[in-house]
């Protein structure tokens, strides 16, 4: 299953390395990802390959504490959930 997750907050040092990190152990591996800063905040969007196994509640659990840990906020959706909310047209 492959997954859409954003990361938006404050721009500070570790940001990518901790959300990483975190994937990392969960077993999650990044497909592609972009970043940006726009003034000072920093704004990521990864696509996500995951085992379709592991509890989307949980992994969505996990990513809120590296959030509240980097004082950012992560938001993870079903590719295909997020592709539907977002055609155009």
């Amino acid at each position: 299953m492959r997954a859409v997750l954003t990361v938006i907050g404050k721009d500070k040092v570790g940001i990518v390395a901790g959300v990483s990190q975190s994937l990392a152990i969960l077993n999650i591996n990044i497909v592609d990802m972009t970043q940006t800063i726009m003034q000072d905040y920093f704004t990521m969007m990864m696509i996500l390959d995951m085992d379709k196994q592991t509890s989307f509640d949980y992994i969505r659990q996990e990513l809120d504490k590296t959030g509240q840990q980097l004082g950012v906020k992560i938001s993870i959706q079903n590719e295909e959930i997020f592709n539907t909310m977002h055609k155009l047209g």
